[in-house]
């Protein structure tokens, strides 16, 4: 057969760069025509086939470097078969040079189920008459989400292929918020390649809770909304963010600069945001500090050991796709100020590009003093403004919305942000009823508790490949000669030198951080260079271990993991959650026991949101925050922000009386 002709391949000069929508459509030709594809087969991701990290390494130290080969990684449900199979193409030769069935895994979710699923669920006699029997009469106005089943026992190994569990929930009329009046006790089994609805099951009628919960100003002021409020307050002034000169940084395709920070920004349908390549300006020399960074997965378990709830303990990466549900941001309403967005393409389940519109939002923030001094005896001050440049998207996944933020600071300081919002996942009581595992919102309505884990997987590259990871505590020395007056302590180190020890926990009350390491690089005072993790808020799963939630989610028993870089082991939970009983991911990863010291490694770190839900939840939560930061220690010969330029004269005063009083 004659290679399939290859248009698009040369029209992207970095290796880097996305895939476009034409080189999207040709990977997905060139596997119909290499493997005489029907209708049947479904195309899950078509993403970017990275270059491996030497030959990207490589490529850019060069002079004149030859092109890259383009490849696209895809992976294909094979409805027919019942088989999921792993591809690669060569955009530029217009072949497949892989192709690999992957016994026992199943895709996730596909586009083209999510509504499918609700028209199935609402076309059966059982269902129709569970949600009548609660005195719905109009079932148009039922939702149906389509929650993903889990892996409970024996009775969810796949015997019917793909298995989804859909919620129901009824809105008293097309706009109602219909997460306030959930079905509870409903709860259907479907067959998700077949959509043959396989079981409803009907735990008792329990009441829809009486009260609307809108949000819209449109609905939220009537009568019976809880929360009540008599209108919209009048006394909020616009804030306005202005940049005369625009932005600060630069962005060229997909490579962003801003002042020393020099990085390039990756999407892909199932991680969404990836960083690549990012790196630090200094002296001259552009240093490198991560190879590749994303989020690995996030696993959200709930803690109700109710019908409608137990089972819900879902992969939101690896079941649906975080990229595929990226919201198109708003300028003033998402993101503010002087703004560049970047549309991301993404396939749908026929192999044809879909673009994502204003999916990435990159802006700069003033993020209050940087750093200040005041010398008490000349009443000198110098004071700087600190600055970081943002770069989000956002993702509504079913009930929840879940905002990513990476932030770079004028310090040399990373930080990840994840921001939670949306609408909590309810559940209805009885009148007069509490719950054991959950708390009140509303009169019958209630949220479980339940947590929510991210895994974020860092390439790292501090000065270069070959690193080390040490774990940093900070320890009281006992009283004695070397404490004298019981006031000395120290830090300690210990060498995460192999995988079988690099699977650690926190441990706030020692000051816990861990650090990377280059200890073929020194600076000026003979230290090994290196970058350390600081934990923020955190919390261990509270599932008993040997429970599905404890095998399925067992990544999160860690907060720290660090492996050997290996480009095939990238999915904390293992690259196909969908029923998988676990363990998989990360401690399969880490029994491999490899050596971890001075070589390309791969930093993953769990942190988990503990949920409690409260009434001021409902109906739409306010943002919560989780993350953590990965700081310069060592890495520079001084403080990097000290050559930030002093504000200007009409915007502080100090800098203003500074000058009058010298001239």
């Amino acid at each position: 057969m004659n290679p399939v002709e290859s248009p698009a391949a040369t029209a992207v000069r970095h290796p880097l760069e996305p895939l476009t929508g034409d080189e999207i459509r040709l990977a997905a030709a060139i596997a119909r025509r290499e493997r005489n594809l029907g209708p049947a087969a479904r195309f899950v991701f078509i993403s970017l086939g990275e270059p491996a990290r030497a030959d990207l390494i490589a490529w850019e130290a060069a002079d004149d470097p030859a092109p890259l080969p383009r490849m696209a990684a895809f992976n294909l449900w094979e409805r027919s078969e019942g088989v999921l199979y792993e591809g690669v193409a060569d955009l530029g030769a217009g072949t497949l040079v892989r192709w690999d069935a992957v016994p026992g895994a199943l895709p996730p979710f596909l586009w083209e189920e999510l509504l499918g699923i609700e028209e199935a669920v609402k076309s059966d006699a059982r269902w129709q008459a569970a949600v009548a029997a609660r005195g719905v009469t109009d079932p148009s106005l039922c939702m149906v989400d389509p929650w993903p089943s889990g892996h409970t026992g024996p009775q969810d190994d796949p015997v019917h292929g793909r298995i989804a569990r859909p919620l129901t929930f009824v809105r008293t009329s097309p706009n109602d918020h219909g997460y306030a009046r959930p079905v509870e006790g409903l709860v259907v089994t479907i067959a998700i390649d077949t959509m043959e609805v396989l079981e409803v099951e009907d735990h008792g009628v329990v009441p829809l809770p009486p009260h609307p919960g809108n949000y819209e100003p449109e609905l939220m002021y009537e009568p019976g909304n809880i929360p009540a409020f008599d209108g919209p307050r009048t006394d909020v002034k616009p804030i306005v963010i202005t940049q005369p000169e625009g932005p600060s940084f630069t962005l060229d395709g997909h490579h962003l600069t801003w002042q020393k920070w020099d990085l390039r920004i990756g999407f892909t349908p199932r991680e969404g945001l990836v960083l690549h390549r990012v790196s630090y300006l200094d002296g001259g020399r552009l240093r490198p500090i991560l190879h590749r960074a994303s989020l690995s997965e996030m696993y959200i378990p709930y803690a109700d050991p109710r019908p409608t709830h137990y089972r819900k303990n879902v992969f939101d990466e690896g079941e649906v796709g975080l990229g595929i549900l990226a919201n198109p941001l708003q300028l003033g309403c998402d993101c503010l100020g002087e703004i560049r967005y970047l549309d991301a393409v993404v396939n749908d389940n026929d192999g044809e590009p879909m673009v994502m519109r204003n999916a990435v939002c990159i802006h700069e923030e003033d993020r209050g003093i940087a750093w200040k001094h005041t010398d008490f005896r000349t009443e000198k001050a110098e004071v700087r403004r600190s600055r970081r440049l943002v770069i989000s998207f956002i993702a509504t996944v079913g009930n929840y919305e879940y905002g990513y933020f990476w932030y770079l600071s004028n310090d040399g300081t990373i930080e990840y942000e994840v921001k939670l919002s949306g609408v909590i996942s309810s559940g209805a009581l009885a009148p007069g009823e509490t719950p054991d595992h959950g708390n009140l919102v509303a009169p019958g309505l209630y949220g479980p508790h339940h947590q929510h884990f991210f895994c974020v997987r860092l390439d790292m590259c501090v000065d270069g490949p070959g690193n080390s990871v040490y774990e940093v505590d900070s320890v009281a020395v006992p009283p004695g000669e070397e404490n004298p007056y019981g006031n000395a302590w120290v830090t300690r180190a210990l060498p995460l030198d192999s995988e079988s020890v690099a699977q650690r926990t926190l441990d706030p009350m020692a000051g816990r951080y861990w650090k990377i390491v280059n200890n073929g690089s020194l600076n000026r005072l003979g230290q090994p260079v290196a970058y350390k993790l600081m934990p923020g808020g955190n919390v261990s799963p509270m599932w008993q271990p040997d429970g599905q939630q404890g095998r399925r989610g067992a990544f999160c028993a860690k907060h720290l993991w660090v492996t050997a870089h290996d480009p095939e082991q990238m999915y904390a939970g293992g690259a196909y959650v969908w029923q998988n009983p676990g363990p998989d991911g990360l401690p399969v990863y880490a029994a491999a026991d490899r050596d971890l010291t001075d070589t390309d490694l791969t930093v993953w770190y769990v942190f988990g949101a503990h949920h409690i839900v409260r009434p001021e939840d409902w109906p739409v939560m306010p943002v919560a925050r989780i993350g953590f930061e990965l700081k310069p220690l060592g890495f520079f010969d001084g403080n990097p922000a000290l050559d930030l330029p002093r504000p200007s004269s009409h915007a502080c005063h100090h800098h203003a009386h500074h000058q009058e009083v010298t001239r």
